[in-house]
Order: C-alpha cells, then sequence, then structure tokens
C-alpha cells in the first residue's frame, strides 16, 4: 500500500509541476508570482487528501500567502487535472502549504558561517574522530 501512496503523490506532484509550467492557473496571484516549484506531495493513506508543498524563487511571506492562496482557489482544477490522468476510484482533494526548507536550510547556513566567523582558531571536527580517542575496555 505504501508503494501505492508513493506512487500517488510522484503522479500529483508531476501533473501539478506541469500544469504550473505550463501557466494553465490564470489567476492573477499565481500567474504574476514567478518560478513556482511544487517541492514535496504528501497523499493521506486513504488517497482522499493531498497537500502540496511549494516554494517560489525569490518571494517574500506575504507574496507566498498570496500564492497559496491562488494555488488552493485553483485546487478545484488540479483535482480535475489528476482526475483525468489517472485512474482512481478517489480523487485527492488538493490543498497547497508553502515550504519553508529552503529559507530553514538558509538560517542553518547562515548560523554556521557566523558560528565559524566568530570561531576563526577552531577546527572542524572530523566526523569518527572522537570515536578513536578513547578506550572501549576492548582486548586488542
Amino acid at each position: 500500500m505504501a508503494q501505492r501512496i508513493e506512487r500517488v503523490a510522484g503522479e500529483v506532484r508531476a501533473i501539478v509541476g506541469e500544469a504550473l509550467a505550463r501557466d494553465e492557473i490564470k489567476d492573477p496571484r499565481v500567474r504574476g508570482a514567478g518560478l513556482i516549484t511544487v517541492t514535496h506531495v504528501r497523499v493521506s493513506g486513504d488517497l482522499q487528501h493531498a497537500r502540496v508543498l511549494f516554494t517560489v524563487h525569490g518571494a517574500d511571506a506575504a507574496a507566498l500567502e498570496r500564492v497559496r492562496q491562488g494555488l488552493n482557489h485553483a485546487s478545484g482544477y488540479f483535482r480535475q487535472a489528476i482526475a483525468r490522468r489517472l485512474r482512481l476510484k478517489l480523487v485527492p482533494a488538493v490543498k497547497f502549504e508553502v515550504d519553508h526548507v529552503f529559507e530553514q536550510a538558509e538560517r542553518v547556513e547562515k548560523l554556521l558561517r557566523e558560528d565559524s566567523a566568530a570561531h576563526p582558531n577552531v577546527a572542524p571536527t572530523e566526523p569518527g574522530a572522537a570515536e578513536n580517542d578513547h578506550d572501549d575496555g576492548g582486548d586488542e
């Protein structure tokens, strides 16, 4: 069953991505937003709901919210597109959410850069180095 859910999620991601790439959504909140990237799709176990995570490159929080509203307004269109392409008894209802993964990664990188600038003489430890520094009490 898990393979089926993953396969449906992949198909939903492809269908939504293609519709966005072809500029099929006429809503001005979506059309003028720029490059919209579908980052992930999560489909419920009963295949009734699909959460589509997306991001818009170079957009601020207000623009992301406008795009989210526009995409959710067009969710019926996406559901019809999924129904046309996939042969399913139940076509999942589509809900869009902003994916903040890139913002979070950028914040982590910034913190790491600040930390390395504040402590320039501290060498990063190599993975596994600490494991070899202590005696494990075993016979050799």
